[in-house]
């Protein structure tokens, strides 16, 4: 663990970018990177809530109880960190996640809640969860339908799915149980990999996320953001 926090997350990130260029044929990765630039063309990042705005609430389903955790209770407790990540198939956002797991304590001592949030199952979380040793809650989001309510959310397109479908990552299994052949369009739906931080007024401190699914913020930024309230 000490090795890991010696690191920064976007370092870790970038290995895996190299390895991937390194290993993936440079065709195969076109059709990823058209789709980044895509996304990114939409103008999905400026349209992000930003700090100083007010957080909407929520409830959803927690991966280790198996029951609704609401946004207000967790906000009665202190403030509350929130990160949206893609799933337990993209080996970024497992970077992510066990990178805030090495900082848990840390945001602990801060009096800090951490939740992350997946439009995948309760399943897949709970698999995530024990997989990953992650000491604080996966949240399921069905369909994205928060993460859009953050204005993170976006749909796979067509030719991307053609993609993750030619690497066996089954998106819709992942995130609603369903097969290729029965997936409906929201069990295409996905958040930006992006960071919230919410005092417990649900004032916005801090928001952060990307087009581009290998570029994340530090866990450090966030710590900052907490040290200055």
């Amino acid at each position: 663990m000490a090795a890991a926090l010696n690191i920064s997350l976007q370092d870790q990130l970038d290995r895996i970018t190299q390895n991937t260029r390194a290993l993936v044929q440079p065709e195969r990765l076109a059709v990823s990177e058209k789709a980044t630039e895509d996304l990114f063309n939409t103008g999905i990042e400026d349209r992000i809530l930003k700090a100083g705005a007010q957080a909407p609430a929520f409830t959803l389903e927690d991966a280790l109880t198996h029951t609704p955790v609401n946004s207000a209770d967790l906000l009665s407790l202190g403030p509350l960190v929130i990160s949206f990540f893609r799933g337990r198939w993209d080996p970024y956002c497992v970077t992510e996640l066990e990178a805030w797991r090495n900082h848990h304590s840390d945001l602990r001592r801060r009096g800090a809640i951490f939740v992350s949030v997946s439009p995948q199952t309760t399943r897949q979380n709970n698999f995530t969860l024990e997989q990953h040793g992650l000491q604080y809650p996966l949240l399921s989001d069905p369909g994205a339908t928060v993460a859009e309510k953050f204005c993170v959310a976006h749909t796979i397109p067509q030719d991307l799915r053609r993609y993750y479908q030619s690497i066996l990552i089954n998106i819709p299994f992942n995130n609603a149980g369903l097969s290729y052949h029965n997936a409906t369009e929201a069990s295409w739906r996905l958040p930006l990999p992006a960071v919230f931080v919410i005092d417990q007024t649900s004032t916005i401190l801090f928001a952060q996320g990307h087009a581009d699914f290998r570029v994340r913020p530090e866990p450090a930024e966030i710590l900052a953001v907490l040290d200055q309230r």
